[in-house]
């Protein structure tokens, strides 16, 4: 069953999704999926320790990343910029007090998943239609990357290296979590993850118009694609 989550970088969002993971490890089913890479993205900084399940699935994730990727399907998840309470019909003059009375008796059990009226149906069947004309560039798809850097030699100073890899900035692409890597006789390599939007990013372009070209080069050798995952 597809699962929705809410403005992930608010207090009350991350609230929720902590709520959500307390019997949890996944975000759906009984390995990590494509569903957990969605979440993963849409928080742009590790979650606070504040938030003891969302931290300990966060670090998770990110171990998974670095070590082999991601490939289960998972049943799907939406994340939402913000939690938008349902319209309400305005109800007739005369029923206004009685109204009135009824949301008295509803205020301490509020049931945001309650059968919805007519009303109710065609006023949020519009709004998402208005969303997702309005916001259909937003909703393109992304991918998960985790890259390996390759310096020249063992003389290669990696943190400018890394500095100069993450200087690359343009629409549709976040830097994420690094490290670095031996590799024999002294070398290290810089792995680091990075989500991109499909139709904005091509990792082949950046690689071969960024990443390998001057002045970058002057440090990296050579990238390659450890794992690649759509979200």
């Amino acid at each position: 069953m597809a699962v929705t989550f809410y403005d992930l970088s608010s207090t009350s969002g991350l609230k929720k999704l902590d709520e959500y993971l307390l019997s949890r490890s996944y975000i759906t089913g009984y390995q990590a999926s494509k569903d957990d890479l969605t979440v993963y993205a849409a928080l742009s900084t590790a979650p606070s320790t504040e938030y003891v399940n969302v931290s300990r699935w966060y670090k998770h994730i990110d171990a998974l990343l670095r070590i082999s990727g991601v490939s289960g399907e998972g049943s799907g998840v939406t994340v939402k910029g913000s939690l938008v309470a349902e319209p309400v019909a305005t109800p007739p003059a005369a029923d206004t007090k009685a109204a009135a009375a009824e949301d008295d008796d509803d205020d301490d059990d509020v049931d945001l998943f309650g059968e919805e009226t007519e009303e109710e149906k065609k006023a949020a069947e519009e709004r998402a239609a208005a969303v997702k004309a309005s916001g259909k560039k937003k909703e393109s798809g992304k991918s998960s990357v985790l890259m390996d850097v390759k310096p020249w030699d063992d003389e290669t100073d990696m943190k400018k290296l890394e500095e100069a890899v993450r200087s690359v900035s343009m629409e549709g692409l976040l830097w994420g979590a690094s490290k670095l890597v031996p590799v024999g006789y002294g070398i290290k390599k810089l792995q680091i993850m990075l989500t991109i939007v499909d139709d904005l990013v091509s990792v082949d372009n950046l690689i071969e118009e960024y990443l390998t070209v001057e002045p970058i080069s002057e440090y990296v050798q050579s990238c390659d694609i450890v794992a690649f995952n759509k979200i």
